[in-house]
């Protein structure tokens, strides 16, 4: 009786579901075979309706939103603040001074040539007259405004210059606490070039003379008067009558002369044109010991007989055609015509490129093995250039990638030079004057400064890619400065036919140790990487054309030949800008 009434209860379900199942796929069932008319009105005003909806949400939504926010109100509103308009130009001439820093930068550089100058004033060099300690910011020596020089080197205890007609004139409270102005001391030998050490300066003449001038009228043996003037340094015939040493090597070939000149504190190199190096003594304070002379042995024990500052040749480099030399503080560098560097010195802070061994002096010159550095790379190295200053020393690099198949399948234009240019730092950089970016005590090997390294430009006068190199590096006790190769114009003139065409200079970048504001930021702090600063005049030239506030930077003035004074109205002269970093000072000059 209960299976009967189960089984009733099952087909009555069943039929249910069959019931149900029939009614709800009657609609899905006719749709298959019936295809209702398309409706395409409708869809649209249901876009429409939708979009208007999210429309005037997006619309009334901060409206309504923005009474609940009691802090709305309290928001200050946007005050949008537009460019004023430039000057208007009265010519071709005032549009490109208005257009351009740099224009105006190398305009000022021909109308007014001299000397800028910043950093330590202690001994009165950048500014005799003023009791500042510091000068933050470029300022002019009036001694030398539209003058030009043939070189310059600055200290914070005084400075030197060679005038135009190879006369040196020498100035600060390290010359004389009573009188720091600028005077001259030594002419008539056509000086060419000055180097200084610690007391004393190393003048070379066009003749290839080598003198050595006291850097102080009291260290002057048989002394000048103090209170006498600077007049009182000639005597009635006209000639020096400052006590000055000819220090120029003996026994120099037949059509042999001295080429260069190089000084670190307490001793000098000098080059010869047949690659030959001397080593002197250039220091009355102290006798070279730090093996930067080059010749293993030597002391003030030792030393020849004759006089203690006489030059001696470097025997260890006998043989190879030397080319470039440099001096730090206590080391020195040597390049030779195929592109090795040969270092020796002091090696504390591993300025000479190579690890110490536990000895932190080199007596004799060793090689730096610059192959190294591009040993995993495939590139052929070729060493260019080199400096030292302070305990640093600086080298380029030309690297050449090898030729490949594919090298000449890309349009001129666009075809990447196969040399790079690349600069490498070693020694100490606490003070950031490695310019890696780092604060390096101590290098094991010299390190890459990438900032200055791998640089290119499209020269558009030959519509080809071009590597930029380093036109000049000059380092000082704490800092550097780098003037860069790369493409200048300086013919824009009044007789241009365009008026956009503008003038512009090579670049040039700081870095380092920034305790004096040697480096010209107006600011105390070192920097461990290569930066601009601005312009010499501190941006006086663009607040006038109506670029106050604005951020320019300082280019220097290619050599070219031009008239001198406003306008161009005075005498006409080759000259170009360059830039010098001393012993706590820095220096930019009218060059010839």
């Amino acid at each position: 009786m209960m299976n009967s009434s189960r089984l009733a209860l099952k087909r009555g379900t069943c039929q249910s579901l069959r019931a149900t199942t029939k009614h709800q796929s009657a609609p899905y069932s006719s749709a298959r075979f019936t295809q209702p008319p398309r409706r395409r009105g409708g869809k649209l005003l249901g876009f429409a309706a939708v979009f208007g909806i999210a429309g005037a949400g997006a619309y009334y939504y901060p409206r309504l939103m923005a009474g609940d926010n009691p802090d709305e109100k309290a928001r200050p509103k946007v005050e949008l603040e537009f460019e004023q308009p430039r000057q208007r130009a009265a010519s071709a001439e005032e549009y490109r001074d208005l257009l351009s820093s740099q224009h105006v930068q190398i305009k000022q550089s021909l109308e007014h040539p001299g000397v800028y100058a910043w950093g330590s004033n202690a001994g009165k060099v950048i500014d005799p007259d003023a009791d500042d300690k510091y000068i933050k910011r470029p300022r002019r020596i009036a001694y030398f405004d539209d003058k030009l020089l043939r070189d310059l080197k600055l200290t914070a205890g005084f400075g030197a210059a060679v005038t135009e007609n190879g006369d040196l004139v020498q100035w600060g409270a390290g010359f004389s606490q009573a009188d720091p102005t600028p005077c001259l001391t030594l002419r008539g030998k056509d000086l060419a070039k000055i180097e200084v050490s610690a007391d004393r300066i190393m003048a070379l003449s066009r003749s290839g003379r080598v003198y050595s001038v006291p850097a102080s009228r009291n260290d002057v043996e048989g002394g000048v008067d103090e209170r006498k003037n600077c007049w009182s340094l000639w005597s009635t015939s006209g000639k020096a009558a400052v006590n000055f040493r000819d220090v120029t090597p003996s026994g120099l070939g037949w059509g042999e002369h001295v080429t260069d000149v190089r000084s670190g504190l307490e001793h000098a190199l000098i080059l010869t044109s047949k690659g030959r190096v001397f080593a002197a003594a250039s220091s009355v304070a102290s006798y070279p010991s730090k093996g930067q002379m080059g010749i293993p042995g030597l002391s003030w024990e030792t030393r020849p007989a004759g006089p203690y500052d006489q030059p001696q040749e470097i025997k260890e480099l006998s043989g190879f055609q030397i080319t470039h030399i440099a001096a730090g503080d206590y080391h020195s560098a040597v390049l030779d015509k195929t592109g090795r560097i040969f270092a020796f010195g002091d090696n504390t802070f591993g300025q000479l490129g190579f690890e110490s061994d536990g000895v932190p002096v080199s007596y004799a010159p060793n090689m730096v093995a610059v192959s190294q550095l591009y040993a995993k790379s495939g590139l052929v190295a070729t060493v260019t250039s080199i400096a030292a200053g302070g305990v640093n020393t600086y080298f380029t690099v030309d690297a050449e990638a090898p030729k490949t198949q594919d090298s000449g399948s890309a349009a001129p234009s666009k075809r990447m030079p196969r040399t790079t240019s690349d600069l490498w730092a070693t020694g100490q950089g606490t003070y950031g004057t490695l310019g890696t970016g780092r604060w390096t005590h101590v290098s094991t090997a010299p390190t890459k400064v990438k900032a200055l390294s791998g640089l290119f430009e499209f020269d558009e006068g030959k519509n080809a890619m071009r590597p930029i190199r380093l036109k000049g590096l000059q380092v000082g006790t704490t800092h550097c400065a780098a003037v860069m190769d790369n493409v200048t114009k300086t013919s824009a003139s009044s007789k241009s036919s365009s008026a956009n065409e503008t003038n512009w200079g090579s670049d040039v970048l700081f870095w380092g140790g920034n305790e004096h504001y040697q480096l010209g930021t107006g600011k105390r702090t070192n920097l461990n990487a290569p930066a601009y600063i601005g312009p010499l005049d501190g941006g006086d030239a663009d607040a006038a054309k109506g670029r106050k506030g604005e951020m320019h930077r300082l280019c220097l003035t290619p050599k070219q030949t031009a008239r001198l004074g406003e306008d161009g109205k005075g005498r006409k002269a080759t000259l170009e800008q360059k830039v010098e970093c001393g012993r706590y000072v820095t220096g930019v000059y009218s060059a010839v």
